[in-house]
C-alpha cells in the first residue's frame, strides 16, 4: 500500500534537515582548541591507563550489545504511525533523563570513587535506553545488526564533529552499511575500541570531571547525566525518525 505522508511526517522531515545541518557542521574554534588540549592530555596519560579504560568500555559495551540482559521483554511495536512512536519515545526519554539524573546525583555525592563508578553505570543506562527506543520504532534487538545500529547511534551522539559525518552516513545509509557488517561471531575484531572510548570520554569529559569536585558533585552529577541523556535521546529519536521516513519513502517507490 502506498504511504501518503501526513502533515506531521512532513514537518518532521523538515525538522530533521535543520538537526542534520547542526549535527554535521564543521568544528568551531572552541572545539578545535578543546580537542587539541584533550589530545595533549591523552598523550600524557600512561599507556596502561588507556589500556585499562579501553578494556572497561569494551567490556561494558560488549555486554550491553551482545547479552540478553538489555533486550526488552516487549516485542517491537508494529503498525503504529510515526507520531505515535514519537510520543512513546518522548515519554521514554523523560523517564531515562530522570533515572540518569538520580544516579548521577547519588554517585556525585559520594566523592571521587563513586563518581568514577558512575562512568560504567551511565553507559549501561544509555544502552538500555537505546534498546527500548529501537523497539518503539519497530526494530528487533534480537538481530545483532540492530544492536550494531545502536552502537552507531551511540557514537553519533558522543563523538567529535570530525567523526560525526562518517558515522551519520553509516546510519543514514543503513541498508548499504548492513552489507559491510562482519559476521556476528567476529564483529568485535572490527570495532576500534580505543577510538570509541576516547571519543566518548572526550565528549563528556568536562561535565563528568566537574562531578568529582567536592561539594558540588551531586548537583553537577544530576545536571551532567540529565543533559547527556537528553543529547542521546535527541540523536536516537532523530536517527530512528529518519530511518522510518526513508523506509516509508522506499516502500512508495516499490508500489
Amino acid at each position: 500500500m502506498n504511504h501518503s505522508f501526513t502533515v506531521y511526517e512532513q514537518q518532521i522531515r523538515k525538522q530533521l534537515i535543520g538537526w542534520e545541518k547542526e549535527l554535521l557542521k564543521p568544528p568551531g574554534m572552541l572545539e578545535k582548541t578543546s580537542r587539541a588540549l584533550q589530545t595533549r592530555i591523552n598523550q600524557t596519560i600512561p599507556e596502561k591507563v588507556h589500556t585499562a579504560i579501553t578494556a572497561a568500555v569494551k567490556g561494558i559495551v560488549q555486554t550491553a550489545l551482545f547479552s540478553l540482559d538489555y533486550i526488552p521483554k516487549s516485542e517491537p511495536l508494529q503498525g503504529m504511525t510515526l507520531a505515535s512512536r514519537d510520543h512513546k519515545a518522548e515519554e521514554l526519554i523523560g523517564f531515562y533523563k530522570k533515572l540518569a539524573a538520580a544516579e548521577g546525583a547519588g554517585t556525585g555525592a559520594g566523592g571521587i570513587f563513586l563518581g568514577l563508578a558512575d562512568f560504567p553505570i551511565l553507559i549501561g543506562i544509555k544502552m538500555k535506553f537505546l534498546f527500548e527506543l529501537a523497539h518503539i520504532y519497530g526494530h528487533s534487538t534480537l538481530d545483532y545488526r540492530e544492536r550494531l545500529y545502536i552502537l552507531h547511534v551511540f557514537q553519533v551522539a558522543f563523538s567529535s564533529q570530525n567523526k560525526k559525518p562518517e558515522l551519520y552516513r553509516a546510519v543514514v545509509n543503513w541498508p548499504q552499511t548492513v552489507k559491510t557488517l562482519p559476521p556476528e561471531d567476529s564483529y568485535a575484531q572490527h570495532i576500534d575500541w580505543r577510538q570509541l572510548q576516547q571519543e566518548y570520554r572526550d565528549t563528556i569529559d568536562f561535565r563528568k570531571m566537574l562531578q568529582l569536585v567536592p561539594g558540588i558533585g551531586a548537583v553537577v552529577g544530576a545536571w551532567a547525566n540529565y543533559g547527556l541523556l537528553e543529547e542521546l535521546g535527541q540523536a536516537g529519536m532523530n536517527c530512528y525518525r529518519r530511518r522510518w521516513l526513508d523506509e516509508a519513502e522506499e516502500k512508495n517507490k516499490l508500489t
